[in-house]
């Protein structure tokens, strides 16, 4: 099996698998229990939680764990309209983002706050003038993803932390998902950003388990309310073994360099050479400015969910754009937002890569690919 769907989750590292099982077997007890057995727990979550905070060079007190990036994306952005609703009501995304920022702004939209999305270029990236132009004074948060999850922009967040140095107030959040261990981190969480969300199971963490970087001095409202956990911030009893596993990995790709960008790009430079020669083709994913593990690409006259099938019955997995929308067959929100259109849009698939692919692989694809091509084009 050829796995190329790496930008819907990661297979667990056996560094981090093992952490797990030995957290979940030794080190039982409830983090805020006054015992030993609890006291243990807290050690490892102060532990993990230094061992983030190091390897994204910020302090322990910023990093605040949660269930994944769908809490962290929710969180920010209903915790902070809450939190300054007194001072605005007016949010503004950009209209590529993950449907976890897309659906809470679309909720909080409902719940009486105004929400503007900003407009991408032909090729996927933030238009920074006419974000600018959407800016007011009631404005309380800006959220612009690092990278595009379906294509793979990285999106201009130093330009426009830029801007945003002007308007100190506004809370500047950053969906980092598919940014960390893949874009330098220095593209991405720069001085003016004051929250960004992360998932573990995108850089071979286990499932279920995330955390986002908070930084100190800004506040929000806490979404789970309870016994205080999180130093108020977010109650439930910490999921000691999948947060230490989380580290665990997060280390491995940090200092393994596991996630080489440079074989990541290479192996992306061969599939966009190969698949450059057939007419019918669309890459959608640009060459610059972009992560070195997301394609997108369509084959004209043939959907987008037709393709993943045919290429899994050779056993290449592949998804069609955002795996957390696929099943619902809808378009790509962020072709749309390009303008592409409505039916080369629904011919899309993303490929996605990891350390693990090899060129033998992106050869096996290709070979692959060419006999449908061929089988296609006589049907189309």
């Amino acid at each position: 099996m050829i796995y190329f769907d790496n930008s819907a989750t990661t297979a667990i590292l056996p560094e981090s698998l093992d952490t797990y099982v030995k957290t979940s077997q030794r080190v039982f007890g409830n983090p805020s229990s006054l015992h030993y057995l609890g006291t243990q727990a807290d050690r490892l979550l102060t532990q993990a939680r230094k061992q983030i905070a190091d390897m994204l060079q910020v302090s322990s007190e910023e990093i605040v764990f949660t269930s994944g990036g769908t809490e962290g994306d929710n969180w920010v952005l209903k915790g902070t309209a809450f939190e300054k609703q007194p001072y605005g009501k007016h949010l503004i995304i950009s209209s590529i983002e993950h449907p976890a920022v897309k659906k809470t702004a679309e909720q909080l939209s409902d719940l009486g706050f105004e929400v503007d999305q900003a407009p991408v270029t032909a090729e996927g990236f933030v238009d920074v003038k006419k974000l600018a132009e959407l800016i007011r004074e009631d404005t309380v948060l800006v959220s612009v993803m690092a990278v595009n999850n379906e294509i793979g922009t990285i999106q201009p967040i130093k330009e426009i932390s830029k801007l945003l140095e002007n308007y100190p107030k506004i809370h500047f959040h950053v969906d980092a998902v598919q940014a960390i261990a893949k874009v330098d981190t220095d593209e991405w969480l720069t001085p003016r950003v004051d929250f960004a969300s992360f998932s573990a199971h995108k850089f071979h963490g286990p499932r279920g388990v995330g955390f986002i970087y908070w930084k100190k001095g800004r506040r929000m409202e806490a979404l789970m309310t309870g016994g205080g956990q999180e130093k108020e911030q977010r109650s439930g009893t910490e999921n000691v073994p999948a947060i230490v596993a989380m580290a665990r990995a997060l280390r491995v790709v940090f200092e393994k360099k596991v996630q080489r960008p440079e074989h990541l790009a290479n192996l992306k430079r061969a599939l966009i050479d190969g698949l450059s020669a057939y007419n019918k083709v669309t890459i959608f994913s640009p060459e610059k400015n972009a992560a070195p593990h997301i394609l997108c690409i369509a084959l004209k006259g043939i959907r987008g969910e037709v393709l993943v099938h045919a290429l899994e019955e050779k056993e290449i997995i592949v998804s069609t754009t955002s795996a957390c929308s696929s099943k619902k067959n809808t378009e790509s929100s962020t072709l749309a937002a390009m303008n592409v259109s409505s039916d080369l849009a629904t011919c899309a698939i993303r490929i996605s890569l990891d350390e693990s692919n090899t060129m033998a692989e992106v050869e096996q694809f290709m070979i692959v690919f060419e006999q449908l091509y061929q089988k296609f084009s006589k049907v189309n």
